[in-house]
């Protein structure tokens, strides 16, 4: 009787529900839906998501670097109605926000990318699915033909299984590679400590590979990260290149100018400046004090995409007027998913957009071409 109780007790604790939301959500700003969230979503999950390395003070840097910034208003500019529209790689945007890639969509709702990229491309973007996503690549552009992605590469030593995965973003028509290169371990996650998180569903993508060693279910954050490549170089960027039929790579997680000039130099069609939200290296820098300094090295050789701290139209301003060209929205766009589904995801992405219509217009910016020429002011 007991032993019965006991596995009783341990499938249960192996069961796990997230949200079937799909509803239109109240926004009085992003930051306000991480407490709706976590009030609903079991805790592992929620502190895998939310969370950041060590004492999260790059978490909290992310955003109070913003500051360091200041937008000048113009007036007399003879504007009524901003046009937000731009494009990345020649691909159309209804705004200059997409998608960041995050991993395990599936903790914060039960259709995990699928949803997402259908919410993404209900706003008029670009959506970016992770090799550590709990649908697979293809799944996400079955269900979303009309959405442009982006696939998000954590090189593994098995280049099978690189291949394995770029050989599936090529044939689905994804648009280009992010190859992530400031992730080669983990940061020192304390939350993930704390509620002793493994993740409770499988990684499709590994789940679906023959010689995969394990599908993501049960394990760590750290246990996943040990099985991608740690020597990670600048050839490899040549490497994806030619393993992904020429399709462009971006290389996230730039944070220093010389970094960005070797990418580039090795072959990068893109820069993404990023902190990995401040899971990785505690005491480095908020995202937006190094953009500046990158976006001059890079000298508009290439596109330039930021993230890491994106949460209101000021920052999206303030990024493109220090040298973006487009940001990317992370963890509020997973709050959006598990309290509203695809329109959830929509209504977020809205709402920023409707949040940086404000700061066009009162900055006199007629478009989006105008708004990386407005006045900045540095702190």
């Amino acid at each position: 009787m007991g032993s019965t109780c006991k596995n009783r007790q341990k499938e249960e604790k192996m069961e796990y529900t997230a949200s079937t939301a799909e509803q239109h959500i109240d926004i009085l700003n992003l930051e306000s839906l991480r407490d709706r969230v976590k009030e609903n979503t079991e805790p592992g999950a929620f502190g895998y998501v939310a969370g950041a390395a060590s004492d999260e003070q790059v978490l909290d840097e992310n955003r109070k670097a913003f500051n360091h910034f200041q937008l000048v208003p113009r007036v007399l500019q003879n504007i009524e109605k901003p046009d937000m529209t731009t494009e990345l790689l020649g691909i159309p945007l209804s705004m200059p926000i997409i998608g960041a890639p995050i991993a395990a969509h599936g903790l914060m709702h039960e259709g995990g990318e699928k949803v997402s990229a259908k919410g993404v491309g209900m706003a008029g973007t670009i959506m970016s699915v992770s090799t550590y996503g709990n649908a697979r690549i293809d799944e996400v552009e079955n269900e979303n033909p009309g959405t442009p992605k982006f696939f998000q590469l954590y090189m593994s030593d098995d280049d099978n299984f690189n291949q394995y995965l770029l050989n599936m973003a090529y044939e689905n028509n994804y648009k280009a590679i992010i190859l992530t290169a400031d992730a080669t371990l983990g940061g020192y996650r304390e939350d993930d400590i704390k509620t002793g998180f493994t993740f409770p569903i499988p990684m499709e993508n590994l789940a679906s590979f023959s010689n995969a060693a394990g599908s993501g279910q049960g394990m760590n954050i750290a246990d996943i990260y040990a099985k991608a490549r740690q020597s990670l170089n600048l050839a490899d960027i040549k490497k994806v290149k030619s393993m992904a039929h020429g399709l462009p790579v971006f290389v996230k997680g730039i944070q220093d100018p010389e970094d960005a000039v070797a990418a580039i130099d090795f072959g990068a069609d893109g820069i993404w400046v990023s902190n990995h939200g401040g899971r990785e290296l505690n005491g480095a820098p908020g995202s937006i004090d190094v953009l500046p300094s990158i976006a001059q090295a890079v000298g508009k050789r290439v596109p330039i995409v930021f993230d890491s701290g994106i949460r209101r139209g000021e920052d999206v301003g303030k990024a493109l007027a220090l040298g973006a060209d487009v940001v990317a929205l992370g963890r509020p766009m997973l709050w959006a998913l598990n309290l509203g589904g695809a329109q959830g995801v929509s209504d977020a992405f809205n709402h920023l957009a409707m949040e940086f219509n404000i700061v066009m217009q009162l900055t006199g910016s007629h478009n989006i071409e105008e708004m990386k020429k407005a006045h900045i002011l540095t702190k």
